[in-house]
């Protein structure tokens, strides 16, 4: 079974300067290379969590993307992290799955945060991703979706490795924190969280605590409030020697989840 190295650049973000901040992550990304196999982003991590979309959304296979594309081939590692998409008439707070071969995957936001009136500003996604990557199963979502542990259930064993990528404010970073924890515990995986750090353009700080957390609970990375890569490796032989251990999962309540929400 392959171990996994994966890597989550906890950064301040420049706001609304989509040109700075790809600058400024493209170097992080390049101190990665031979040292990865997957790199996270934060949520809107080329404008800050903002409800600018008409002056900052980008069509697909745009700046954004073709930077993505050009990452990853450049340091052999996948480079996941969402920004503001439009598409077809809507605005999508998107994650982009973007592998080195240029193959790439996206996974729209669920949950729109509502406090924030993200839910009037863009578009909500009706379908969970799951991809697969050197012999891992990995599930990507965003920020708010961090709340709702219905969207995150790994219904048999779906997936190896849970991620979110956020710009979780520190007035509730204490949620963050417990969330995460739990769902690494229920879902019997391995769970890593990316948060940013920094104040944005609304004047909202945001002190990291992105980490990685075991099946078990156990903190396996964890970085406070200052810039900072995480770079570890995950074991995908310790997880199954859990699960084998411990099969929870069998026990586990089966459900459907509708794919429309109002």
């Amino acid at each position: 079974m392959q171990d996994l190295r994966i890597s989550l650049v906890q950064s301040d973000v420049h706001w609304h300067e989509i040109g700075a901040n790809l600058a400024t992550y493209e170097e992080k990304i390049w101190s990665l290379k031979g040292k990865t196999d997957l790199v996270l982003l934060p949520e809107m991590f080329q404008t800050g969590f903002s409800m600018q979309n008409t002056e900052l959304a980008e069509p697909m296979n745009f700046t954004t993307f073709k930077w993505m594309k050009q990452m990853a081939l450049q340091v052999d590692a996948v480079i996941a992290g969402s920004f503001m998409v439009k598409e077809e008439g809507k605005v999508f707070n998107r994650l982009i799955w973007m592998q080195p071969n240029g193959e790439w995957q996206k996974y729209d936001k669920r949950h729109l945060f509502r406090m924030a009136d993200e839910h009037d500003h863009f578009d909500f996604g009706t379908e969970r991703l799951i991809v697969e990557w050197r012999g891992w199963k990995i599930c990507p979502m965003v920020c708010y979706d961090l709340r709702f542990p219905v969207w995150a259930r790994n219904r048999n064993l779906e997936y190896d490795l849970l991620l979110y990528v956020a710009n979780w404010p520190a007035v509730r970073v204490n949620a963050w924190d417990a969330l995460l924890k739990a769902r690494a515990i229920e879902n019997v995986s391995y769970t890593a969280g990316l948060n940013r750090v920094g104040a944005d353009g609304n004047g909202i700080e945001y002190n990291g605590h992105s980490g990685v957390y075991s099946p078990k609970g156990e903190t396996l990375a964890f970085s406070d409030s200052e810039e900072e890569i995480i770079t570890l490796t995950l074991s995908l032989e310790e997880l199954d020697h859990f699960r084998t251990k411990f099969p929870a999962h069998l026990d586990a309540d089966d459900f459907e989840i509708k794919k429309n929400v109002s």
